[in-house]
């Protein structure tokens, strides 16, 4: 049995539609559990070494709370459980970190930037890479078109993403230390986290970070 720590849902962003989402790509990998988990308690719960984490939240903690929850020490922690052979995927949300010079953006190798505002229409075209993450088919979905910086350099591009606003790195994956990273921005909303273009790209993603 694999497990996958999920860490999900925001003020923008909700639980159970990523939950979801999750469940669908994971369910054709067989003998995967995944357990959510609360930001409060993540460092706590990757003592036990999770197979995979996936974490759709922003580092802020809800209406009328500026502060951020993904401090430099969870951040360190974070980096850790990867170094020690851990796998991670920061997802859509999970990619906006206010600490651009922090562990946890040096481990991404990117974060999130921007996004105009609401959604329009966003193609996602897939790269060739070294994972076999590249969706077969380019997909188009109703979407926050986020703008990321990315450290092309010393990643492994496999999506990108255009839209009437301009085009951006959208998937990223890479090694770190003795685990794995994958960066994966695509979707917002429940037509978006119910595409089967998303659903394909997530099973890849998860399959290469169970292996």
């Amino acid at each position: 049995m694999k497990t996958i720590l999920a860490v999900l849902g925001d003020i923008y962003h909700r639980a159970d539609m990523a939950e979801d989402a999750l469940r669908r790509a994971a369910e054709p990998l067989g003998d995967v559990a995944l357990q959510p988990a609360d930001e409060d308690r993540l460092a706590e719960e990757l003592e036990a070494m999770p197979d995979a984490v996936v974490m759709f939240k922003m580092d802020r903690r809800g209406p009328g709370d500026d502060t951020r929850w993904l401090t430099t020490p969870v951040q360190e922690r974070i980096a850790r459980y990867v170094e020690r052979g851990g796998s991670w995927l920061a997802w859509h949300s999970g990619l906006a970190c206010r600490d651009p010079d922090g562990p946890y953006v040096h481990m991404l190798r990117g974060r999130f930037l921007r996004h105009p505002d609401g959604e329009r229409i966003v193609r996602y075209s897939g790269v060739p890479d070294g994972f076999g993450l590249a969706p077969a088919q380019p997909f188009e979905i109703m979407d926050e078109h986020y703008f990321t910086e990315c450290d092309t350099a010393a990643t492994n591009v496999f999506l990108r993403s255009a839209s009437a606003d301009g085009e951006a790195a959208a998937g990223w994956a890479h090694r770190h230390g003795q685990g794995k990273v994958c960066c994966f921005a695509p979707a917002h909303g429940p037509g978006g986290l119910a595409h089967e273009g998303v659903e394909d790209a997530l099973g890849r993603i998860l399959r290469w970070l169970l292996e």
